[in-house]
């Protein structure tokens, strides 16, 4: 396990893809100059031991050592001390519609965008509770095991796309029996079930796996509804640029439109509630103040505790990379000139 200090250090990486076009830039300049004091076979008998590579050798090496002193700077640090700790949660599935409704972009910048998001900012919001992820379309998928690793559940929601699962319809019935096999602690009493979706083509039989998971599991389940009731396009990108929009089988383009109704009922079902996901702030405090209102489980789970800097290794490595920069001149090296590696011409 590994964790990045400062990681805004990152963006001084910039200097670098402009060091390149700056050096480019001055071989270009360089080249023209040379070209009206004297042709190439002057130039070379003028200089018969001015290097063709050094220069980009050069670039390379300080490329390199700068990289390392800003990595020097993020402080990476490497968890050596694993530990069991207790803490007090609850554990939490969620569980995101990826059909192909999903894509639909009436609520910016498209569905599946706005419920990654919720999701995310809703993890933010934890502390010490497990989370797990379900991605469901035509079928379930599991995405994350039940984890206190917020770090991995950000990283696996950021991949989600609605192209993961490949038959299409919306399975929030299979969703919710696979997430009822996530919560593997029989003394965990408050499980909860967040299902962020647009409601629709929802499977009739959702609401009674609903009910059913609250029976048998004890399962709490939320709602957050994507989308908007006026509906909208479900397009069809080709990297990244709208080609046309789904349509159905008379040629029509297909309006996905928000289904309440259908959350609702699954909410209910399962002593849940429902809340439109259109704002997020409002959205964070509707789950935080659920969450609130339970009781906390104590369970045992390993962490790291002791965290040991990096940095230095990174500094090391730049400040000898920048050290061997200034012996690197941009004439040839004896033995390489014999060698001939480059097939650099002698002049004549």
């Amino acid at each position: 396990m590994y964790q990045l200090e400062e990681k805004a250090y990152f963006y001084l990486l910039a200097i670098i893809p402009i060091m390149v076009v700056g050096f480019l830039l001055l071989q270009l300049w360089r080249r023209r100059m040379q070209g009206k004091f004297a042709d190439k076979q002057l130039l070379l008998r003028l200089s018969p031991d001015r290097s063709s590579f050094k220069g980009l050798l050069k670039l390379i090496v300080v490329s390199l050592g700068i990289a390392c002193l800003i990595v020097a700077l993020v402080n990476p640090k490497i968890g050596t001390k694993l530990e069991t700790v207790k803490r007090e949660g609850v554990d939490i599935v969620f569980a995101v519609d990826v059909s192909k409704s999903m894509l639909a972009e009436d609520i910016a910048p498209s569905r599946i965008e706005k419920a990654k998001r919720l999701v995310s900012e809703i993890v933010n919001q934890l502390a010490s509770d497990r989370i797990g992820i379900v991605a469901y379309a035509g079928q379930a998928f599991p995405l994350l095991p039940i984890t206190t690793d917020y770090a991995a559940g950000k990283m696996f929601l950021q991949n989600m796309n609605t192209d993961m699962v490949s038959s299409q319809g919306t399975a929030s019935a299979e969703a919710i029996k696979l997430a009822q096999s996530y919560y593997n602690d029989e003394d965990q009493t408050n499980r909860v079930l967040f299902i962020i979706s647009d409601g629709e083509d929802h499977e009739s039989d959702a609401a009674k796996a609903a009910e059913l998971a609250a029976e048998e599991e004890g399962i709490t389940i939320f709602t957050i509804g994507v989308g908007t009731s006026k509906g909208g396009l479900i397009p069809i990108k080709r990297n990244g640029v709208i080609e046309s929009y789904k349509k159905d089988n008379q040629g029509e383009a297909v309006i996905t439109k928000l289904n309440e109704d259908t959350l609702k009922a699954i909410a209910q079902k399962a002593n849940g509630d429902y809340i439109n996901g259109a704002n997020t702030q409002q959205v964070v405090d509707f789950v935080r103040e659920r969450l609130n209102e339970m009781d906390k489980t104590e369970f045992e789970a390993k962490q790291f505790v002791d965290y040991k800097d990096q940095f230095q290794w990174f500094l090391g490595a730049g400040l000898l990379l920048l050290f061997l920069d200034v012996f690197l001149l941009e004439r040839k090296t004896a033995w390489i000139k014999k060698l001939n590696l480059f097939n650099e011409k002698e002049a004549v």
